[in-house]
């Protein structure tokens, strides 16, 4: 079966004792570099790929981006730290040309019965239907055509339009080429979508992760959820200080199923070669 341009983007090789090789795709560039949720993805890949064992989903990941990646292979090191009954616990260290590019845990695990119960609601919004697609600018980074999205929560940027008071955003969200969301997936839907801080700037920045931390909430891919199907990403920031912000965010099924929760930590800085007029 022919793979997906997603899959040979976010693909592994296996060299051996633990160690893969993957080479960073341009179409998932941002600013200075691979999108924070791709990197993530791949970093998942390689440990789906360690631990061999679809019995035990992945439960949480968390990515600390040390530096950008560049072009080319990057390696990545899993180490399996421990492997209980029902859960297992892992390392990724990747790196570049010897720079350390990030360094990541994962926690995958077996069901487990207990108790349930969901307080947090879907965002009631129209459905993809409901919303025209947005062309991406042509200065737009390259991973702004990766995605098919609908934006649907708050407040899209736009220089000289009004600043936002709130920073929410988000919409309907798929693969263009229509691949099933499954935990890869959803891990890189949690970094997909424009900051919610932009509705609140007036000059442009650029917003860097500094780490990403994801929890799977139920089984994926999603029984019912067709491979064209949109998702529905939430974010929003509530707290911006000493040129930190954090970012929530909720990735939902249509029929209103919490797919995976994401938190990230991030930096503010300028945007290059961008000077505001006197």
């Amino acid at each position: 079966m022919e793979t997906s341009p997603f899959d040979q983007e976010t693909a592994v090789r296996p060299t051996g004792a633990g160690r893969y090789s993957a080479t960073m795709s341009r179409e998932w560039w941002v600013a200075r570099g691979p999108n924070g949720g791709y990197v993530a993805a791949v970093i998942l890949r390689a440990m789906e790929h360690e631990i061999d064992d679809p019995g035990r989903a992945p439960r949480s990941l968390t990515v600390h981006y040390l530096s950008p990646a560049g072009d080319g292979d990057a390696d990545l090191e899993v180490v399996i730290e421990r492997s209980g009954r029902s859960m297992t616990s892992c390392s990724v260290r990747m790196t570049q040309n010897g720079r350390v590019v990030a360094l990541a845990l994962g926690a995958f695990s077996t069901s487990r019965p207990a108790v349930e119960f969901t307080d947090l609601v879907m965002p009631q919004v129209p459905g993809p239907s409901h919303f025209q697609a947005r062309p991406a600018p042509r200065d737009a980074p390259q991973i702004a055509r990766r995605w098919d999205t609908r934006w649907a929560i708050g407040q899209p940027p736009e220089l000289g339009r009004a600043r936002s008071g709130r920073a929410v955003a988000g919409g309907w969200i798929r693969l263009p080429e229509h691949r099933p969301v499954d935990a890869l997936v959803a891990a890189a839907i949690t970094d997909a979508w424009v900051p919610p801080t932009f509705s609140r700037l007036d000059a442009p920045v650029i917003i860097p992760t500094v780490d990403l931390t994801i929890h799977f909430r139920t089984a994926l891919p999603h029984p019912g959820l067709a491979a064209d199907d949109f998702v529905l990403a939430s974010f929003r920031t509530t707290v911006a200080s000493g040129g930190f912000l954090e970012e929530d965010g909720e990735v939902w099924a249509p029929d209103g199923t919490l797919l995976a929760q994401s938190r990230q930590l991030a930096t503010i800085l300028p945007f290059p070669g961008f000077a505001p007029k006197a």
